[in-house]
């Protein structure tokens, strides 16, 4: 599931081979955007914010966002692709300085926008600190956390708190916190959440396979999430399963233990 720390590999991979790189093919397969053309001009990086992808390419940024199933896929041009066409989002092909060619392709993604660089924050300016950026902001992160009324599991996954967090990331930090799901946020030790979350994600920046538990083996990396029925790694209790979202339509799939989670 693209988290956070997915995204940021993701970004920093783009911005290995593209940077300083020009434009020869920009293919953008959505309605909007179907005429936008920056063939010929510059890309001058790559990054990531929260869950965002932002191609900062001559005087205009283009912002795509993974959601579930998206995904960016480099290689020398020519290759064959590693899903259907018809899933192509984005075509971006450009020649590096070392005279390297490459073609990256962007796969079901979502929330696709180009606007011009100095308009960023249009895009991406409501979004929470983020812990894997140089700009990184704890207490803020907290702060907004701990005005946030509805269930600690819920205020964690909006971006507008912090940016990055997903549903894996909010079960696995409030087990570690032993905080119950349904807990309001309000009530809720907000500096340590971020804390455990920030060190969380970061350990899992470089990793090719996320883990929490440092176990990097098949089924042994979460505490909780995806571990109904099983037994707690720390107490034995059975892991418990439920449905938790800010309203019916956005229900994440919720896991915890009752015992080092007991609601208070």
């Amino acid at each position: 599931m693209p988290e956070g720390d997915t995204v940021f590999r993701t970004a920093r991979r783009l911005d290995e081979v593209l940077a300083g790189a020009v434009i020869t093919r920009f293919d953008v397969r959505v309605p909007q955007l179907a005429t936008a053309d920056l063939t010929g001009l510059t890309v001058h990086g790559v990054a990531a914010r929260g869950k965002h992808i932002l191609h900062r390419i001559g005087g205009d940024t283009l912002r795509t966002h993974l959601k579930m199933e998206g995904r960016w896929h480099l290689q020398r041009p020519g290759g064959r692709w590693p899903r259907p066409a018809y899933t192509a989002r984005a075509v971006i092909d450009a020649t590096a300085p070392d005279g390297s060619r490459w073609e990256t392709v962007g796969f079901d993604l979502a929330d696709i926008a180009l606007v011009p660089t100095a308009e960023e924050d249009r895009l991406v300016g409501h979004l929470g600190p983020d812990p894997l950026s140089d700009a990184w902001d704890p207490a803020e992160a907290a702060r907004r956390l701990a005005a946030d009324d509805r269930a600690a599991h819920v205020a964690l996954q909006d971006q507008r708190n912090v940016a990055g967090f997903g549903n894996e990331y909010a079960n696995e930090i409030l087990f570690v916190r032993g905080v119950h799901p349904t807990t309001p946020a309000r009530n809720v030790d907000t500096a340590a959440l971020v804390d455990v979350g920030a060190r969380m994600i970061r350990t899992n920046r470089d990793r090719l396979h996320r883990t929490f538990t440092g176990d990097s083996r098949r089924g042994a990396t979460t505490w909780v999430y995806r571990r109904e029925n099983r037994p707690c790694r720390r107490c034995g209790t059975p892991i418990r399963g439920a449905a938790l979202g800010a309203d019916p339509t956005r229900e994440r799939i919720v896991f915890w233990c009752p015992r080092c989670q007991s609601e208070s």
